[in-house]
């Protein structure tokens, strides 16, 4: 078994879209999904598989389990993006298991990693969005993330997608990318709190990195 993280989540409220609106959010995560796999972040591995989990839910899969936080939060800023949706967002990082069908479906997969972050979707309080099960520093960092990010605009929302990838350009790359200005860029992450948040991550992937390295 190898060392993973695991995104559960549902569509917030999902009753009240349409079934064309339902599939619009989750296509894109799904695609938001797919990005992540294209990250270089260290020389990790950031493959990633996604799956639909009944109606309005979902799983991920990422193999670099110490951009957890990074991964929600770039999830949630492309769901938010795409339209006026939100989605919960339970974590875990521990031991899975892929087989072959697991490699393109998540829900053929087991392990750890997999049950906790089930288990935790079940059991978050209704006024939380985001949290992580190991407790801790890691579990407290996704709380304040999740405070801070619940409330993005979706113009803030869509830069700051642009800024939480790895591989992120200037200010001036993800202004020509938004067609907008380079200050409109600055100001949207500056209100989205980017500056917290990318340090934050910075030092919790840091750590992470170091601990599985030694271990």
């Amino acid at each position: 078994m190898s060392q993973i993280a695991v995104l559960t989540g549902d569509i917030v409220n999902s009753t009240q879209l349409s079934p064309e609106q339902l599939d619009q959010a989750l296509e894109a995560l799904k695609q938001a999904t797919d990005e992540i796999s294209a990250w270089h972040a260290n020389s990790t591995q950031t493959t990633t598989i996604f799956g639909r989990r009944g109606g309005d839910g979902w799983q991920a899969m990422l193999q670099a389990s110490e951009l957890s936080l990074r991964a929600a939060l770039f999830l949630r800023a492309s769901l938010m993006s795409a339209g006026p949706f939100q989605t919960r967002i339970a974590a875990a990082s521990g031991s899975g298991t892929l087989n072959k069908k697991a490699q393109s479906d998540p829900n053929y997969a087991h392990g750890s990693a997999f049950t906790q972050s089930g288990r935790l979707l079940d059991q978050l309080p209704r006024n939380r969005l985001m949290q992580h099960a190991q407790g801790g520093t890691l579990s407290a960092s996704f709380l304040l993330a999740d405070h801070i990010s619940r409330e993005w605009t979706q113009a803030q929302a869509m830069a700051m997608s642009l800024a939480l990838a790895p591989s992120r350009g200037t200010q001036q790359d993800m202004a020509d990318k938004l067609q907008i200005s380079r200050q409109a860029v600055a100001q949207a992450l500056r209100a989205a709190g980017y500056t917290a948040i990318h340090g934050a991550i910075e030092l919790i992937e840091t750590e992470l990195r170091e601990t599985s390295q030694d271990a």
